[in-house]
């Protein structure tokens, strides 16, 4: 009977960054050594990191990655290890997993679908290998077969599927069927970036397909937010003619996620009690996004967060995800790792006296500095909102007024114009003054701290260019512009109870506004623009299912979300304000991919700078 351990390992890899992609590999192999495991797969391109992006194009890069095969070959004493790499053969680069089994290269297979939508764009740099092809590639001086084969290692016949295949009907797995080759495993290695309730969707592709071709399937996602922008999960799937027998707890803070799972291959599986993994959005947005921020302020080097808390929902739950940032890390990684992590060390013996909230709160000073910039437009419930907040974190908390720079700013204009600015004639320049005078100052105290600077931007604001550029825009990356204010309102909501963050109740009392008019003119987000969750089904169908303003108008009026009159306006408001702030979205800081799209002109939405900006389908609409 063949009965052995099993393993697929999430590694948090950065792109080039080798010394640790190639200690990562070797601490995975470690430790599925130590646990008995006899297949080991590793992620998609582990040596080289998966986002290189253009530096795929060079030389050297893959060059450089098969350097390091031969000392981990020299690791894999008594197991069978996959490892992924990118080749130059004959003119052209493949994206490929190298077989290796008891230090010996049994093989490489090279990927035959390319990932060419949304945020991927494979094609420029890869070339699709074609299915049922099958070559040789010569490694130190000896030749391996290289391309489609099945393979052998530790007594099991071995079939690969690297990410993108698997998401095609015409996938690999089909054709080993087709032909009749006895699969045992199937090995996918992947870096299948983070969406709320993808997970789900990869179950549905793996699952069936091992019941449906009676094999045995091993998926390994990469982990962590590794080059900047998308942020991938860790997912770790083990499963057998179609019975889910162990997947991973995805969004884990370490660089090495290690799940096993004891296979039967003559015969049934036993099937053990499964890791808990939530799949809520709620839950996956707190868990991927302080993820992705605890990465991005290790992988820069920064001392700490800073941002510029305005009591208001964007700013709030900003400072929640490093809260959580801080719970999470100090759970599973415990005070000395997380430090070390992060490049605080020399703070341990400082934290190391406390425990409990105390220690929490103390590291949460160290990790997040806040301050609230009022003006004589701010509100005491603003004041109040962030005051409060900052406490139950423990950040570094900072409250001063900008009304002597605003002064300043609006005297020298009001001079070279030779006239007095009025909320009349200048209500945008009188609100844009505020937010601007907020940046130097903030941008100064994380220059002095250094600190990584948060800019508060939500994909909605992204929308309609609802934001204030080199104001409340200023940062260095925007950890919720990949989800809409609809959601961002709702989930902190869901936060005060289910995170247990009491001092919420202050802003999810008040009404999302720039206080950035006077304070008896009542402003309001919604009364500038729309209901936010007008916005959200507007975006939805214009911008992810790209729709025309009459299809849009059309869809919306069938489940009446508004008056006729009003949802019209809504519509033409909303494409108008999109055309118009094309080069805002283009400014904006880099952004985390939470969703199943985003409006980041860098990944995953183009739109043109200038364009007609919809002048003749909105005149139709306008008629209809």
């Amino acid at each position: 009977m063949r009965e052995m351990f099993v393993a697929g390992s999430a590694l948090n890899q950065t792109p080039m960054k080798w010394e640790e992609n190639v200690s990562n590999i070797k601490r995975a192999i470690k430790e599925a050594q130590e646990a008995e495991v006899r297949l080991l797969c590793l992620p998609e391109l582990c040596i080289t990191g998966y986002g290189c992006e253009d530096w795929f194009l060079s030389d050297w890069v893959a060059e450089k990655a098969q350097s390091f095969l031969p000392e981990i070959v020299a690791e894999t004493t008594d197991i069978a290890v996959c490892v992924g790499l990118p080749i130059w053969k004959e003119g052209k680069l493949y994206n490929v997993a190298c077989l290796i089994d008891n230090q010996q290269i049994v093989g490489f297979y090279a990927k035959q679908h390319l990932a060419n939508e949304g945020v991927h764009y494979e094609p420029r740099w890869f070339t699709a290998w074609e299915n049922g092809t099958q070559s040789e590639f010569t490694f130190e001086g000896k030749s391996y077969p290289f391309g489609d084969y099945l393979f052998e290692a530790q007594g099991l016949k071995i079939g690969f599927e690297i990410c993108e295949d698997a998401w095609v009907e015409d996938r690999p797995a089909k054709h080993y069927f087709e032909r009749g080759w006895d699969l045992d495993v199937v090995l996918n290695p992947s870096a299948s970036h983070f969406a709320f309730g993808k997970s789900l969707v990869r179950e549905g592709l793996i699952l069936p397909a091992s019941k449906a071709y009676g094999f045995t399937y091993i998926y390994s996602n990469l982990l962590g937010n590794e080059a900047g922008r998308m942020v991938y999960d860790g997912d770790i799937i083990i499963a057998q003619e179609g019975e889910l027998l162990q997947r991973s707890s995805r969004m884990s803070f370490k660089n090495v996620d290690l799940i096993t799972a004891k296979v039967n291959f003559d015969g049934v599986s036993e099937k053990p009690t499964l890791n808990p993994d939530p799949k809520d959005k709620n839950t996956e947005f707190i868990k991927a996004s302080s993820l992705a921020m605890f990465d991005y302020l290790r992988k820069t080097y920064s001392k700490c967060f800073v941002l510029s808390l305005s009591g208001g929902a964007d700013s709030s739950t900003c400072a929640v995800l490093v809260g959580e940032l801080v719970k999470r890390g100090l759970n599973e990684l415990g005070l000395k790792r997380f430090l070390e992590k992060i490049h605080r060390a020399d703070i341990f013996e400082e934290l190391n006296k406390l425990s409990g909230e105390e220690l929490r709160k103390a590291l949460g000073k160290q990790v997040l500095v806040t301050a609230y910039q009022g003006t004589v437009n701010s509100s005491q419930d603003t004041l109040d909102s962030a005051q409060a907040l900052a406490e139950e974190i423990g950040a570094d908390f900072h409250h001063w007024l900008i009304d002597e720079e605003v002064a300043s700013y609006t005297g020298k204009v009001e001079t070279a114009l030779g006239r007095k600015l009025t909320w009349e004639q200048d209500d945008i320049a009188l609100q844009n003054i505020q937010a601007r005078s907020r940046a130097p100052i903030i941008w100064m105290l994380t220059n002095t701290t250094g600190g990584l600077l948060l800019t508060t931007s939500n994909r909605s604001e992204g929308d309609v260019g609802y934001a204030t550029m080199d104001g409340d825009t200023a940062g260095s990356i925007a950890p919720i512009a990949g989800v809409d204010k609809y959601f961002v309102l709702n989930w902190l909501q869901w936060a005060e109870e289910a995170l247990n963050y009491k001092s919420l109740n202050h802003v999810n009392n008040l009404n999302p506004t720039a206080e950035l008019r006077p304070l008896e003119q009542t402003q309001t987000d919604e009364d500038d623009l729309m209901p936010y969750f007008v916005i959200q089904a507007i975006e939805r169908l214009a911008i992810k299912e790209r729709k025309s303003p009459m299809r849009v108008f059309d869809e919306l009026l069938k489940i009446e979300l508004e008056p006729e009159a009003l949802l019209k306006a809504h519509v033409i408001k909303f494409f108008r304000m999109w055309s118009r702030n094309q080069w805002k979205r283009e400014r904006y800081a880099p952004s985390f991919h939470l969703d199943d799209f985003n409006v980041d002109s860098r990944t995953w939405c183009r739109f043109p700078i200038l364009s007609g900006g919809f002048d003749q389908e909105l005149r139709l609409l306008e008629r209809a």
